[in-house]
């Protein structure tokens, strides 16, 4: 399983963010360009939907892949009271030869994006990681170097950690508490759920780029 809240971010703020969350994580950022190809099973495979994506990591020397399933958020009165979404999600590596196995398993292309930007991997109670991020799309197929951006001037943040059945109540706490630091700088939410940007913004990023973010949090 895993916990996730997702928000948006104004480009010009987003180097204020990074100051907030190398104060806040306590480690380097990495960086992030990972083409992303989102595959959808044909009627062969039965009459229920299966959708898997193909993650390929371009920075490294020799990219790698890593097939990803996500699969249905938690439900119940429980999960609608909580601001985080939690959901089963199985993610495994795989070979450079994953396309094309998965195209003879009879799944289509539905669509491909291309994400760059940054990470931050840290524990603060739980397992977590920060990513923010462009969202590109392709012109022509796979062709990652012609990607142009889906929203210009806006990135994609992503909170994400993982749980398990017993544990994810905590977890979901260590999540909302640190999305808390964040929230001068953009909302998040579940998924799916959008709330814009924030009007405080402005000002705490011109905050935090006077000071360089030299307070660790």
């Amino acid at each position: 399983m895993e916990c996730v809240v997702q928000g948006i971010i104004e480009t010009q703020y987003v180097e204020a963010l990074e100051i907030l969350l190398q104060g806040l994580c306590g480690v380097n950022r990495e960086r992030l360009r990972v083409h992303e190809i989102c595959l959808k099973s044909g009627p062969n495979l039965g009459f229920v939907t299966s959708e898997v994506r193909l993650l390929c990591d371009l920075e490294q020397s020799e990219p790698t892949w890593t097939v990803k399933h996500v699969g249905g958020a938690m439900r119940g009165a429980g999960a609608e009271q909580i601001s985080v979404l939690v959901r089963s999600m199985v993610e495994s590596k795989a070979s450079k030869n994953v396309l094309r196995l998965f195209y003879s398993l009879g799944y289509k292309l539905d669509h491909e994006l291309l994400r760059v930007g940054f990470t931050f991997h840290f524990e603060r109670a739980a397992q977590m990681t920060v990513t923010v991020s462009s969202v590109n799309k392709m012109l022509k197929l796979h062709a990652t170097d012609e990607a142009v951006p889906v929203t210009p001037g806006i990135q994609m943040v992503e909170v994400t950690a993982p749980a398990t059945s017993e544990n994810y109540n905590e977890v979901v706490a260590s999540v909302s508490s640190f999305c808390e630091y964040l929230a001068p700088l953009l909302h998040l939410s579940k998924p799916g759920v959008s709330t814009g940007v924030v009007p405080t913004a402005a000002a705490a990023a011109a905050s935090l780029m006077s000071d360089g973010g030299g307070t660790t949090l």
